[in-house]
């Protein structure tokens, strides 16, 4: 039903250009203050799309995101923690 996407994180020279990446993907925050943007693609076209933002004049560096890999399942024990103080 949803497709798979990824964040790309794109440093520009230009804020004015980036009305442009609309064309890659989903735009989903811009920094005026440090000169990124934050976007979707989706993920069977990554790593074409990663090398045509990188063709562009005004991109300087793109990074993939590693959101989808950080483990978002946590577990709560504090009777481990207390067995390990009260020695």
């Amino acid at each position: 039903m949803f497709t798979e996407r990824c964040g790309l994180i794109i440093w520009v020279n230009d804020l004015k250009a980036t009305k442009n990446l609309e064309r890659y993907g989903t735009v989903h925050y811009t920094s005026k203050k440090m000169q990124y943007v934050v976007m979707y693609v989706h993920a069977e076209v990554l790593d074409e799309t990663v090398r045509n933002l990188q063709k562009l004049p005004y991109v300087k560096n793109v990074e993939r995101s590693y959101r989808t890999e950080i483990k978002t399942e946590y577990s709560s024990n504090p009777s481990d923690k207390a067995k390990l103080y009260s020695q």
